[in-house]
């Protein structure tokens, strides 16, 4: 068996457009789910070819931001805990998922049918296990209630891709995290 040729190296300008072209679409489809390709394009300052080459598909872009929203909060998780007292942390980075949560607002049903409901969100368990080191470390320090469970908060975090960000969209967000981080707390914390 003949193995596979190596994968040809991203030229530095195919990386620049696609960076562009993802921070476009990043802020035009948080702001409007029916924003057009054509118009994402064009303010990346790119061809509608070039973002088909990267994106052939509307979903396509849509489920790369996803996947690039959810690797970052994932990977945020240990430098949080590094830096901040573990309930001070899991409110920072609950403020984090719900600034991503705009995009989601824009383009929830995109990722619903792309996933399958989430049943076959392969960034579910991912996303699980980096709630789990900021709930394990609050019960560790005795900020958070013990033996809290990830899903169960994560059902709850739900209801942030349900607010419409515009209007006073942030601070209802951040009047329902403060809720939620204190039905996790302990009453001495």
């Amino acid at each position: 068996m003949n193995p596979s040729p190596p994968a040809k190296p991203v030229r530095r300008d195919a990386q620049e457009n696609r960076r562009r072209i993802l921070a476009v679409a990043r802020a035009t489809l948080a702001g409007s789910a029916s924003a057009s390709l054509t118009g994402i394009a064009r303010q990346a300052g790119v061809g509608i070819g070039t973002l088909y080459r990267h994106f052939p598909t509307r979903e396509a872009l849509v489920m790369e931001l996803y996947r690039n929203d959810i690797q970052h909060l994932t990977d945020r998780v240990p430098a949080l805990l590094g830096a901040h007292p573990p309930l001070e942390a899991l409110r920072m980075w609950f403020d984090e998922v719900a600034h991503s949560g705009g995009l989601k607002t824009g383009v929830a049903e995109v990722i619903h049918a792309a996933t399958n409901g989430g049943r076959d969100d392969r960034h579910h368990e991912p996303f699980l296990r980096a709630l789990s080191l900021l709930l394990e470390a609050g019960a560790a320090d005795g900020t958070l209630k013990p033996g809290l469970d990830p899903e169960d908060v994560l059902l709850q975090l739900g209801v942030l891709w349900r607010i419409d960000p515009s209007g006073d969209g942030k601070q209802r967000a951040a009047r329902i995290l403060t809720l939620i981080v204190d039905g996790l707390r302990t009453r001495s914390a």
